[in-house]
């Protein structure tokens, strides 16, 4: 790989973050429109610049709690569950878009008054994020967009035949095994290939907790989307930067290295960490986070 950023990693311990979820980054519920949809969400800290956070396809709001802990010292950390994930009200259409994700994105945070100093997506959340960017208007845009071992989409021109085969194989694995079975299947295939049994029990809690309709329409969005056109029409404005676990399998370092060359983003690598680089490791996925946030402070 040509230079880059290299952050540093660090585990946890799941007793610790099972233990903190209910008093430091309980769950909670707004009302984002008329029609009573609802998006479910985590919080902490309550002051400082606020940081958005964004989970994948087979996780959770609560699966930020390490890395949010870290983060609430300095940061008021937001952390929602995705349409249809939890107790958010899932979208309309069974094959959503990242953009129909964004508009909810867009309103929950109105619901919430706020305006977002940094959205970081992980994996699928990274496509939701480039899509709110593409779009939210001057006010709401974020001071930086942080794009975390991110799902790039099966939807580009050409992509046809894997759009397919990947929407196939991700609903035929849910058909034959329910959420249930893939949580036991799939947990470990997020994390590094020595991560304990208490972070693959971190991910596999998370992914039991999956509701078959949201994910579903989730499996529809990554087959059928496609990052580059919402970075594409990412404001100059907003900075972006990419990051990746060292020895992530289900979105490797070179393609998302590719990712941050097209666009000419900064690139990190997390060592020693896998797909869910920020439960691997979530100090280190923290620090870069605050350091990205810290560097548009000080350019402001």
């Amino acid at each position: 790989m040509s230079a880059q950023a290299v952050i540093s990693s660090h585990p946890f311990r799941v007793a610790d973050a099972l233990a903190a979820l209910g008093a430091g980054f309980a769950e909670r519920t707004v009302a984002i429109n008329a029609h009573g949809d609802r998006i479910g969400y985590r919080q902490w800290g309550e002051r400082g610049p606020v940081v958005v956070l964004l989970h994948g396809i087979s996780s959770s709001a609560a699966s930020w709690l390490p890395c949010a802990q870290v983060l609430s010292h300095n940061m008021r950390v937001l952390a929602w569950d995705a349409p249809g994930y939890g107790n958010s009200t899932p979208l309309e259409q069974a094959a959503p878009r990242a953009a129909d994700y964004a508009v909810r994105l867009r309103a929950w945070l109105g619901a919430l008054h706020v305006a977002p100093d940094a959205i970081v997506g992980h994996s699928l959340g990274a496509l939701m994020a480039s899509a709110y960017v593409a779009h939210a208007p001057t006010a709401m845009q974020p001071k930086c967009l942080l794009l975390l071992n991110p799902a790039q989409g099966y939807g580009q021109p050409g992509q046809e035949d894997k759009s397919l085969a990947v929407q196939a194989q991700r609903l035929a694995t849910l058909d034959q095994l329910g959420i249930d079975g893939m949580a036991e299947s799939r947990h470990a295939h997020l994390l590094r290939p020595n991560a304990t049994d208490e972070e693959r029990a971190w991910v596999r809690w998370n992914m039991k907790r999956l509701n078959d309709g949201g994910y579903r329409q989730a499996v529809a969005m990554l087959s059928g989307d496609d990052i580059s056109a919402y970075l594409s029409k990412r404001p100059a404005s907003t900075p972006a930067q990419v990051a990746c676990g060292d020895v992530d399998g289900i979105t490797p370092p070179q393609g998302c290295e590719a990712l941050a060359k097209t666009f000419g983003l900064p690139f990190a690598l997390v060592p020693s960490a896998g797909h869910a680089s920020y439960i691997d490791a979530p100090d280190a996925v923290a620090g870069w986070i605050e350091q990205a946030v810290l560097s548009q402070s000080q350019n402001a």
